[in-house]
């Protein structure tokens, strides 16, 4: 019998002293991350005087995302995480995340996606009627808003004001982009009392505030169909949320909720305005099927191509590019020990951009997924939702919400690129995020299109029996 290696992963080259690979990573981090299955399956990189060994194969991967009790949330990113999204279901340890997830779990149960999905089109039929044509519109800031008003009504049963949006938005602006620098930031230096430092702890408070303001307000007023009415209700049973936890859970819900799908829209709505050919295709269908009215739940089997360019867009630029795990205990990957106390790094943008696992895998091709060879499962090197127990709570929420309001933007309007020369690049932050780049909206003839905005009540959301 073979002795097991004590030797290590390979060292990925060109670390500096002191700074290690942190200035490669700060200048061009999607860069430095496609470059890393060259050296390994299994490498070490090396931020400050600190090391992390990186999954760059999705069998690896498949090993982290099943054992999250030796590969536990944790890391540099995590803890960062952690300070403005607090110790809810997405950044929990495993011994709390068991527990968590089945209090969350009813809240997200399918029987209740149809309700859910009511507001979800309401709201898209809002937004896309209330564009004129010719308009320049910045998609990003227009997904932002129609997904926080989705998230307020479904989370809180209510409506958030312009103010309380602006607030979110602009308080996880700052967040989402001095995170991960700080992430690679060396502790004490990040507690200096620095510009950017102190910018980035009022924006905490701001965030704190905001959500916390919008919880009271909602407590004794909620809806009975409300996420947060169905966390609220475990109260009584002796393993229920206490408060801090029931805001950690809210506050988990509405930085996911709101950022990552706005992003994967304005994703989406970039990309189309990009590929004209791929946007009339989207809209032939979306036509068929809708006729110029809202996209509802029961559209949903019947948007084939919509499913097909969220999941391309996801593939491209999965907005939680980067994750990082704790090793609990002495253990081995491809055949090298890791150490207990050891950082993982696994990132979605490595394996969905690896050629040998998508065929040219820089290009955008929604078309690829009708392939059945097109991996589509995180141990295939598919996981925008990441997976295993840690599996996003929320992913067939976000995924229907994107379908609806994808869907009746394609059949309503045509997005043109008025920067068509300029080609896309995403920022890497604590999430991919999408440029501020003008589209200009046409307006689709046909039936439907040219009325006035919805405006009827919001649909009363009722919890399933």
């Amino acid at each position: 019998m073979s002795k097991p290696t004590t030797r290590q992963p390979p060292l990925v080259p060109d670390a500096l002293p002191v700074l290690g690979h942190a200035a490669q990573i700060l200048r061009d981090p999607l860069g430095f991350l496609t470059s890393l299955p060259n050296y390994g399956d299994l490498v070490r990189i090396k931020i400050g005087r600190q090391q992390a060994y990186v999954v760059c194969h999705p069998d690896l991967l498949a090993e982290v995302l099943l054992d999250d009790r030796s590969f536990d949330k944790g890391g540099p990113l995590i803890e960062k995480a952690r300070e403005f999204v607090g110790n809810g279901l997405a950044a929990c340890p495993h011994r709390e995340h068991r527990r968590q997830r089945r209090l969350v779990q009813p809240a997200f149960h399918r029987g209740r996606l149809p309700a859910y999905a009511a507001v979800m089109s309401k709201h898209a039929d809002v937004m896309t009627s209330s564009w004129k044509n010719g308009q320049d519109i910045f998609p990003v800031e227009e997904m932002y808003r129609v997904t926080a008003n989705v998230i307020a009504a479904t989370l809180f049963g209510t409506r958030m004001t312009d103010a309380e949006v602006t607030e979110i938005r602009q308080a996880m602006g700052v967040l989402v982009a001095n995170g991960f620098r700080q992430m690679l930031t060396p502790g004490p230096l990040a507690k200096l009392p620095t510009p950017a430092n102190r910018k980035y702890a009022h924006a905490k408070r701001i965030l704190f505030t905001t959500v916390r303001r919008i919880i009271e307000r909602q407590r004794n007023a909620r809806s009975d169909g409300s996420i947060l009415a169905a966390l609220l209700e475990s109260r009584g049973e002796d393993d229920a949320f206490c408060e801090t936890e029931i805001y950690d859970q809210v506050l988990s819900l509405l930085v996911a909720g709101i950022e990552t799908t706005a992003y994967v829209l304005t994703w989406c709505c970039l990309l189309l305005a990009h590929h004209p050919q791929c946007q009339e295709r989207l809209h032939v269908e979306s036509r068929a099927v809708l006729g110029g009215r809202v996209a509802t739940w029961e559209d949903l089997p019947r948007l084939k191509s919509a499913d097909r360019v969220l999941t391309e867009a996801l593939r491209l630029y999965p907005p939680g590019w980067l994750f990082t795990r704790t090793v609990t205990r002495d253990t081995r990957l491809s055949g090298y020990p890791v150490p207990a106390g050891s950082t993982i790094v696994f990132s979605q943008y490595i394996l969905h951009h690896r050629s040998d696992l998508f065929v040219h895998p820089e290009d955008f091709d929604p078309d690829r997924w009708l392939s059945p060879s097109t991996p589509c499962r995180p141990r295939d090197g598919f996981f925008p939702f990441s997976g295993g127990a840690r599996q996003c709570i929320g992913n067939n929420f976000a995924f229907t919400e994107a379908t609806l309001v994808l869907a009746t933007i394609a059949d309503r309007w045509r997005l043109q690129d008025c920067e068509s020369h300029r080609p896309i690049h995403p920022v890497a932050r604590i999430v991919l995020v999408p440029p501020k780049r003008p589209l200009r909206v046409h307006r689709r003839p046909g039936p439907g299109v040219d009325n006035e905005p919805n405006n009827h009540e919001q649909p009363e959301l009722r919890l399933e029996s």
